[in-house]
């Protein structure tokens, strides 16, 4: 799901109310165990997951009002996910440094507003293909 504008992190719009609208039709079906972020504000050399138990908010833009940088979305992580996912990837690695950055929270922050579920980010590694 893109985010398109961070702002929509503090907007209630369409496209926020869909999103509120799809997270709440997920959990009636299916309460996910955890949440695989793929964000294209991570760019990285190879493939890294993030393994933190409490991943820390990343606020990865500039020249937004203040407003934005304060936001939070305080879900746990999930490091054994990420540790697994990462050795079935066998090229994968795992780090607590990065945290959820603007392409996972603005989005999870309307999908699943109680931020409950635990999420593990992954970056796209740009050395590689697109295929």
């Amino acid at each position: 799901i893109g985010h398109g504008s961070p702002m929509n992190a503090l907007a209630d719009n369409e496209f926020t109310r869909a999103l509120n609208k799809t997270g709440a039709n997920i959990l009636r079906d299916c309460r996910p165990n955890a949440i695989l972020m793929v964000s294209a504000n991570w760019l990285t050399g190879g493939t890294i997951l993030q393994a933190s138990p409490n991943p820390k908010m990343v606020y990865d833009f500039g020249g937004f009002p203040p407003e934005l940088s304060q936001v939070q979305y305080p879900s746990p992580g999930h490091p054994a996910m990420a540790t697994e996912t990462a050795e079935m990837l066998k090229t994968a690695m795992t780090t607590e440094t990065w945290g959820l950055d603007h392409g996972a929270w603005s989005v999870l922050k309307h999908l699943f507003p109680l931020a409950d579920i635990p999420v593990f980010q992954m970056s796209i590694d740009w050395g590689r293909s697109m295929e």
